[in-house]
């Protein structure tokens, strides 16, 4: 059986860059991932040790607990309502379920996939994986009279941050209905709106009372800093979520019980998001000017964890300009053609490292 030909991983590429940025006197200031570099909460840390001593197997479902914590966040962080626990299925991170979706859900080779012009590069190996065609559109007119599959939603997006309008969301699930077509909708940053305040596609406003073909990913690596831990879920169609659990089961797909305890303290603690959105603010706020200052233009990003900038030039000359300053920033064509003169810029980096970003770039 022959393996499907996936593209390189993009950081890989980036070795060279990396290597000048660690050669400033002051050391790196190292922007391109979105690896969290805050502690993880005491109370999360508790719960994740208080359940090691539990020698047998976990749930594939997850605990009743877990699952009651993640309808209730829903509702008190998004407005979402009418999710039931048992539509809840925790999964190890978000990235796992991204890749793996499209073939968990039976797509395969004949299919079609949608993928935004700007996205997130797993969404794309995940349909490749399956054997599925990509599709990469925007816009449902440019579809014309497709019937894909599965179609990807990403708001706040990565990397450009933008958010998806109320408007925009509904008529995504309209089109999608009268064609058949599964739309899952990535809403790892949902909470961490700025200019913008993000909407869930399983919000009432956006479905009208029937949340049937869609599903919605979520992920505590930003919210809570459980990168480490591998902590996500996914709910929404509860005759898609029971698919994905019977396949699960087959496949051994499980969260580690202790993390499924880390999570649901994660998910009924709101300060816990209260305090992490603070941090991402205060150096969002740092970073964005000291950006434009230097020349860049910042588009779109008005939610999320990244700032989508410019210099007007292709992006690794940007990203090598950069590099010769100690930072290191990711291409905008890691996610796309479209970013061919964009950098996406983290604001996952100590509030030291930001600082001294911001400091560098006035030079």
């Amino acid at each position: 059986m022959k393996s499907p030909a996936l593209p390189d991983f993009p950081w890989d590429s980036l070795t060279g860059q990396a290597a000048v940025a660690r050669s400033h006197p002051e050391g790196i200031v190292d922007l391109s991932v979105g690896t969290p570099v805050d502690a993880v909460p005491e109370s999360i840390r508790v719960a994740l040790a208080s359940v090691s001593d539990i020698p047998g197997y976990p749930t594939t479902h997850g605990t009743a607990a877990l699952r009651e914590a993640a309808v209730g966040a829903l509702r008190r962080r998004h407005g979402v309502t009418g999710i039931e626990p048992d539509a809840v299925l925790p999964t190890i991170g978000s990235k796992e379920l991204v890749a793996w979706l499209p073939t968990l859900l039976g797509v395969g080779a004949g299919d079609t996939v949608v993928i935004p012009e700007l996205a997130y590069p797993t969404y794309e190996v995940g349909a490749l994986l399956s054997g599925a065609t990509v599709a990469r559109s925007d816009g449902l007119t440019a579809l014309g009279p497709a019937r894909p599959k599965m179609l990807w939603l990403n708001s706040p997006s990565n990397p450009t941050g933008k958010v998806l309008g109320l408007a925009h969301l509904r008529k995504v699930v309209d089109w999608a209905r009268e064609r058949g077509t599964v739309v899952v909708s990535d809403e790892c940053y949902l909470a961490l709106g700025w200019d913008e305040e993000p909407v869930s596609i399983l919000h009432p406003d956006v479905h009208g009372g029937s949340v049937d073909g869609l599903l919605a990913v979520h992920s505590l690596s930003k919210s809570a800093n459980l990168a480490g831990y591998r902590a996500g879920f996914v709910t929404g169609d509860p005759a898609l979520v029971r698919d994905l659990l019977a396949v699960r089961k087959h496949a051994g797909m499980i969260v580690p019980r202790p993390v499924q305890e880390a999570m649901t303290v994660a998910l009924s603690d709101d300060d816990v998001l209260h305090e992490q959105r603070a941090r991402y603010a205060a150096r969002r706020d740092v970073l964005r000017p000291a950006l434009e200052r230097a020349g860049f233009r910042v588009d779109h990003s008005e939610a999320g964890l990244y700032l989508w900038a410019t210099r007007g030039e292709p992006a690794l000359d940007t990203v090598e300009w950069l590099a010769q300053r100690g930072i290191l920033v990711a291409p905008g064509t890691f996610y796309g053609p479209k970013g061919a003169e964009h950098v996406r810029v983290g604001l996952t980096a100590t509030d030291e490292r930001i600082d001294a970003a911001a400091a560098r770039l006035a030079e």
